[in-house]
């Protein structure tokens, strides 16, 4: 404290390492982890103030908001998002242009703008940080959205498990008011835009774009078929746009920076920058921002900082529940919405988890399908029971029990699931099974016909041994085992009572010898 605050020197050791060099401190940015990023959604976060919209303003904030209002006309705006070719960042990379010219040419006495901010994805937090850190972009980008398609109010969906994003947007929106970018008459053109919050109860299957309507209008969270789609009949019945937090985040900057600039960024079908949050077994975690086409190896090794303690990569997880494993033979494939179909998963919001060869595969596709289970809304057949079977057949497997014959309907009811599911809940929950099948079929093998799992994870499958030539007798096993499982005598070889043991693993924990090894 007196050296950073009294006297105005750094505290090196607690600076992060690799600003630290000889010529001195260097900025964050020329770090690793930022300088291969490219910041558009998150531009402002941890740069400005967000319960401060002269901050926002400063950065040029509601500037594309009153340009549109004074100088575009709907059409026009339409057409840059299209040449652009923003697709939609919550997962589906519907082209967003496209979106809004459907919802603009539909004729209603009310039109309606949503925003979907109900992140589910484990591991994910993309949405969140930008709510949290720069809320305005939002309400300007849905204000642009109203003007556009003739749309007099919006609605923001976001999580109640979210507490400081849902008090950020609620000051956001009353300043916004406070200053006349939300309200009657913005700009002095004759245009009235509001935006109302609707929290979200926790639901995954909301995240659906008709579940999220039914769920605004005080209705059960379940979707409906489509067609009509929304930018027909939507919210209250009438055309409706809905678009992710990360979308609406890059419309502005679009407005302001023009078509050609956004799309000289990314691949030939997916333009501009993702949102990634990077989590798992990576020595860097966080949100990372980088153009469309880059590749996982980059992602991982040059801005992750690699694989912690010297393990071997395996396999990292896009889409969460909803997406699929991706295997070391993809490393360099390009990441895009195209590519990342073509290999067995999918864009999804952005979650991506890193695995390592101390993951069970198998039952990495066991843990996303216990979370789908729970969270299917139970409407449709092939979702409710479809994804019970499949993870029954998983828990076979895992547990040693399962046939050659099992592992064959098991894929067979994934492709009945994916094909026959309502929503897309349904349809996307057998990806994590199917990309294991696919990368990893001989881990599954392994389970089924040798009784193993090769990464020492399911617990049913795998024991605990003492190696007699290295135990020392010191009796530390046998005093910390929680089920009396290890006997022996002061400074004699111990041995485990396969019987008793739990196979909790807290011998091989507190084992100062490396004596203790499962298998």
């Amino acid at each position: 404290m007196q050296e950073h605050l009294l006297k105005g020197r750094p505290v090196k050791r607690l600076i992060y390492d690799e600003t630290v060099t000889d010529q001195g401190i260097r900025s964050l940015n020329e770090t690793n982890f930022y300088k291969k990023q490219t910041r558009i959604a998150l531009r402002n976060c941890g740069v400005i103030n967000p319960e401060n919209i002269e901050e926002y303003i400063g950065t040029g904030g509601y500037e594309a908001l009153g340009k549109v209002l004074t100088t575009m006309a709907p059409d026009d705006v339409i057409k840059v998002l299209t040449d652009s070719g923003l697709r939609g960042r919550g997962g589906a990379g519907f082209p967003t242009g496209r979106k809004w010219m459907f919802a603009k040419g539909n004729k209603a006495d009310q039109k309606y703008v949503c925003c979907n901010a109900d992140e589910g994805d484990p591991g994910a937090f993309m949405d969140r940080s930008v709510l949290e850190g720069d809320p305005h972009v939002v309400l300007e980008g849905m204000a642009i959205a109203g003007y556009t398609i003739g749309s007099t109010q919006g609605y923001i969906y976001v999580r109640a498990e979210y507490p400081i994003a849902v008090q950020r947007l609620q000051i956001a929106i009353d300043q916004a008011h406070e200053y006349g970018m939300l309200g009657k008459n913005i700009f002095d053109t004759g245009f009235d835009f509001d935006i109302e919050l609707r929290l979200g109860a926790g639901a995954f299957v909301c995240g659906e774009e008709t579940a999220l309507m039914h769920s605004i209008e005080g209705e059960r969270g379940e979707p409906r078929p489509r067609p009509p789609f929304p930018a027909v009949k939507g919210l209250f019945g009438k055309p409706t746009i809905l678009n992710n937090v990360e979308t609406w985040a890059n419309v502005p900057q679009i407005i302001l920076k023009g078509a050609d600039w956004f799309a000289s960024m990314g691949t030939e079908k997916s333009k501009g920058t993702k949102v990634f949050a990077l989590g798992g077994k990576i020595n860097n975690t966080g949100l990372v921002e980088i153009p469309m086409g880059t590749t996982l190896r980059e992602i991982i090794f040059d801005i992750g900082g690699g694989i912690p303690n010297g393990k071997k990569f395996k396999a990292a997880q896009t889409g969460g529940p909803s997406g699929g494993c991706i295997s070391a033979e993809n490393l360099d494939v390009p990441i895009d919405y195209d590519n990342l179909i073509a290999i067995g998963s999918m864009m999804g919001s952005g979650g991506l988890i890193v695995m390592d060869e101390d993951n069970c595969m198998v039952d990495i596709a066991k843990f996303f399908l216990e979370f789908t289970v729970d969270e299917s809304c139970g409407k449709c057949s092939p979702c409710r029971i479809g994804t019970k079977r499949m993870l029954e057949y998983l828990t076979k497997i895992t547990e040693g029990k399962a046939t050659m014959e099992d592992l064959d309907k098991l894929e067979e009811l994934c492709y009945a699931v994916k094909d026959n599911s309502l929503c897309a809940l349904g349809q996307t929950a057998p990806n994590p099974v199917l990309s294991t099948m696919r990368y990893f079929k001989d881990e599954y093998i392994a389970h089924i016909r040798d009784k193993k799992c090769p990464a020492g994870v399911c617990k049913a499958l795998i024991g605990f041994h003492i190696d007699k030539d290295k135990c020392r007798g010191c009796t530390m096993c046998a005093r910390n085992c929680p089920a009396d499982a290890i006997s022996g005598s002061v400074k004699q070889p111990h041995v485990i009572d396969a019987q008793k043991c739990i196979k909790c693993g807290t011998c091989m924990d507190v084992c100062k010898f490396g004596a203790i090894y499962k298998e």
